[in-house]
């Protein structure tokens, strides 16, 4: 599903030069769950960005379910990155003004040919799937963090995306509702859906189906 060939990422500045990461190589099977681990600067959120659209890589290739990526238009990536792609990060990201489920059917006002009753539709069927149908109206400030979290992963299923990437989604949250929040990650991933997710919680990562640390850059 996912497949990095000599990728090398370089931040460079006037005064400096930052080899973020450096001639990785990885696959991710299709429908795996797979978190990366690492201390904090070794790359763990670069990688992740890369594979989801959000950056680019400075050198290698990029094959997302068997097509090469880094060579595509920003128009060709961006329609890859709302169909193929959900994401779900540590501070939810949610938009205060809107309510639930608003929020929840924002993706799929950027994808043509789905009517607004489909998207009420699809929101409904996703917010039940995280248990929160009954929060529709509620806005962000008025949701614990770990509903909240559950709002971000309503949304990013809402387009029906193959593979799910998630950059510590329980860090802001207490064990109880970070186990909750797992507990749905892993529901999804035997539903089918390939996850890829950073994390510094070494429990949180044992419940995945395989570990990848890194260091400085590298993939060990």
């Amino acid at each position: 599903m996912i497949t990095l060939v000599n990728l090398n990422k370089i931040y460079r500045t006037k005064e400096i030069e930052t080899q973020a990461l450096e001639n990785i190589n990885l696959n991710i099977e299709e429908k795996e769950f797979v978190s990366i681990m690492g201390p904090s600067g070794c790359g763990k959120s670069t990688l992740l960005n890369i594979i989801g659209l959000l950056d680019s890589p400075t050198s290698g290739e990029l094959f997302l379910d068997g097509v090469e990526v880094s060579s595509l238009s920003d128009k060709v990536m961006a329609k890859l990155r709302n169909r193929k792609l959900g994401f779900v990060f540590q501070n939810f990201h949610l938009i205060p003004a809107l309510n639930v489920l608003d929020n929840v059917e924002l993706p799929l006002l950027y994808r043509s040919g789905v009517s607004a009753s489909e998207r009420r539709k699809k929101a409904l069927a996703v917010l039940e799937k995280v248990g929160l149908s009954h929060r529709t109206k509620h806005f962000p400030t008025q949701l614990s963090g770990g509903q909240c979290q559950r709002v971000a992963i309503a949304r990013a299923l809402i387009g029906e995306p193959a593979i799910l990437l998630a950059d510590e989604p329980t860090g802001n949250l207490d064990s109880k509702m970070g186990a909750e929040i797992i507990d749905i990650l892993t529901k999804l991933n035997r539903e089918g859906t390939t996850i890829v997710m950073v994390t510094h919680d070494e429990g949180v990562a044992g419940k995945t189906d395989r570990i990848i640390r890194m260091s400085d850059g590298n993939i060990l």
